[in-house]
């Protein structure tokens, strides 16, 4: 048994619908490379853009879990370490943790690098990857908290906007579209729905960089075949902070 897929804006394959503590296992480490990622999952949309941005549809699989009815066979089979998506089957093991992931897919499999070769924007990716938690953190406690968006998120965001202007080739982090920017969309994205739909602010107000990255990030097919319809993601997560 699976649940139905979820309400994606631009599907450009045919999904599969997750998997729920009644469904069957797929036949593990049979040499099929796998994504197990629930759809709504940022952490796991991630790894899910940088397996579309690569062009390996045909090669890496998606396997999507229903979180809130989970597959026991997931965590003894799968995923012994973690419960928890993301996580690739590949060559016989099994890896998680959202970012390494990123950084495994690009590095492993065939397609365009996600990281320029300039040792400058090496570096400043780095640091974007490491201040990501912290980003991340200041959303999550901003919808937990009641009354307008706090110092902390608005410092967090405004970091954001003059990231985005560090470098002058393009309108992403390190100028061209980047595993960077696919550490930080599902984020952002989500952060400007909460927002508008929540807080009733608009994220990108006052913040010009910020403003071109989203047009433009819209416009890039590996993100945009992972989006999901932005009233399911508000009313879930109303639902999930127990927000009227």
């Amino acid at each position: 048994m699976a649940t139905a897929v979820p309400p994606i804006i631009s599907p450009k394959e045919d999904l599969p619908p997750p998997l729920t503590s009644a469904s069957e296992p797929p036949p593990l480490f049979d040499g099929t490379t796998r994504l197990y990622l629930a759809y709504h999952c940022p952490y796991a949309q991630r790894a899910w853009i940088a397996r579309n941005c690569k062009g390996l549809q045909d090669k890496i699989k998606v396997v999507a879990i229903d979180l809130a009815d989970r597959p026991a066979w997931y965590k003894e089979k799968v995923y012994p370490e973690n419960k928890v998506v993301p996580a690739l089957e590949h060559n016989n093991q099994v890896k998680g943790e959202s970012l390494d992931l990123v950084k495994y897919i690009d590095s492993n499999f065939d397609g365009p690098a996600l990281l320029p070769d300039d040792s400058a924007k090496k570096q400043f990716a780095e640091e974007l990857l490491a201040f990501s938690d912290g980003f991340n953190s200041a959303f999550f406690s901003c919808l937990r908290s009641k009354g307008d968006v706090s110092d902390e998120a608005a410092a967090a965001v405004d970091k954001i906007e003059a990231a985005l202007g560090k470098f002058s080739d393009g309108p992403f982090f390190l100028g061209q579209f980047s595993l960077v920017d696919m550490a930080y969309v599902p984020f952002i994205e989500r952060f400007q729905i909460f927002y508008s739909g929540i807080k009733k602010d608009d994220l990108a107000k006052g913040r010009p960089n910020l403003h071109k990255f989203i047009e433009e990030v819209n416009k890039v097919d590996a993100y945009t075949q992972t989006k999901l319809d932005p009233q399911f993601l508000l009313d879930q997560m109303k639902e999930k902070f127990g927000i009227a």
